[in-house]
């Protein structure tokens, strides 16, 4: 366990001994590190969760957005751009370490924008990378639920681009029930994360669709609606979700802190990363073991999705085993689907261009691409003013 401050980490490490013991898993030990040579040398699985900046980074992005009236969303808008451009460049210095240090290592990375991130070390390191998100899993167990079934005996097909993903066929217990799941979202059932604001789908949209938007498509195809409520939450008392996740971390470490805590605690469920926990124990079993099991997880498109390029990241159902993350055929995206997918991954690869490179160009070109931004006099104002405030984690921009 490595982070650069030291009481967070002390922390953590003594709240998971604890949970290992309650369990009567004593023998696992938790190590910590302050600097990451000494936490990567020898790893087997290396996970990665960072916040470059922290959450006042964060919150910066998301007020910043919000002053030009667009989303400044972490990982969609004007806050994926920002973040990205922070947070690549240490990726990519840690991906350079991991492979001095443990070249047999696989690098789990949960770190957001997930999809620019994981596709950012697969393109210019040698580090073996895969990348979780916990959307697919949620809509998974969601899905389940409605239907009324175990999760065992429903199973979705995943096919797009990280908090761009869309299910495009539900099988449940062996029968198609994806037109069942699309009438039981018309008729008003709710498939949302913690941390998005359930505004239903209209159901002229599903049933023309016939598939099931992921939760983020909200700030793509109701934009309005997510602006108009992310301004008032920000001019109220309840403020950004940055400033309100500020809050509950707050609380959270007190938890955290007390000697008699040794589970997850409740509040927990408020920050928004269920069951990360879990998709990542699979992963790495699946990896270790050479299981071939099939998961969805972020990794390079290898003709998976036609149009986009092999060494794209797409997020999809994938075969796992020891050599890694093998992609299903799934063919060419329906043309609402391809045209949105292909704007996004411009705008991501523009991007990572431009936090490789420390190149303006790109940048511009990329926040231009952002169908969320997509104003070339909104976009110069934008990128001034991210370059301005996030200077001190940017110095590749001259």
């Amino acid at each position: 366990m490595w982070r650069p401050g030291r009481q967070k980490v002390e922390i953590i490490a003594a709240l998971a001994r604890r949970m290992f013991d309650s369990k009567g898993l004593e023998q696992v030990k938790v190590s910590v590190h302050y600097e990451p040579d000494s936490a990567i040398a020898g790893s087997s699985f290396v996970l990665t969760q960072l916040r470059v900046g922290q959450l006042p980074a964060r919150a910066a992005d998301e007020r910043l957005g919000l002053s030009h009236e667009l989303l400044g969303q972490e990982t969609t808008g004007v806050g994926g751009f920002a973040k990205a451009l922070r947070t690549i460049p240490v990726m990519l210095d840690i991906a350079k370490r991991v492979e001095r240090l443990a070249p047999d290592a696989w690098i789990i990375n949960f770190t957001n924008p997930a999809g620019i991130v994981t596709e950012a070390v697969s393109r210019y390191s040698s580090a073996r990378i895969v990348g979780l998100c916990n959307v697919p899993v949620t809509m998974h167990h969601t899905i389940a639920d409605m239907l009324k079934l175990p999760h065992d005996k429903v199973t979705l097909r995943f096919a797009g681009l990280n908090h761009m993903v869309w299910v495009h066929e539900v099988i449940a217990d062996g029968r198609d029930a994806t037109s069942e799941v699309i009438e039981m979202l018309c008729d008003g059932e709710q498939l949302s994360m913690n941390n998005i604001k359930a505004i239903p789908w209209p159901p002229a949209l599903l049933r023309a669709l016939k598939a099931i938007p992921c939760p983020y498509h909200r700030y793509f195809w109701q934009t309005r609606t997510m602006l108009k409520d992310e301004l008032a939450d920000a001019a109220s008392g309840k403020g950004t979700r940055a400033e309100q996740v500020m809050k509950v971390e707050a609380e959270l470490f007190e938890l955290y802190a007390s000697p008699q805590l040794d589970k997850k605690p409740e509040q927990l469920s408020q920050r928004g990363g269920s069951f990360y926990s879990e998709v990542a124990l699979e992963l790495i079993d699946a990896l270790h073991n050479n299981l071939g099991k099939q998961m969805v997880v972020n990794t390079a498109n290898n003709g998976a999705i036609q149009g986009l390029p092999d060494d794209a990241v797409i997020e999809t159902n994938c075969v796992i085993d020891a050599l890694g993350a093998h992609p299903l055929a799934f063919g060419k995206l329906p043309p609402l689907m391809n045209g949105l997918t292909q704007q996004v991954k411009d705008f991501e690869r523009l991007t990572i261009e431009a936090a490789v490179h420390g190149d303006k160009q790109q940048a511009l070109l990329a926040l231009i691409a952002n169908p969320l931004v997509a104003d070339v006099n909104i976009a110069q104002a934008l990128l001034d003013e991210v370059l301005e405030s996030n200077k001190a984690w940017l110095p590749q921009f001259k």
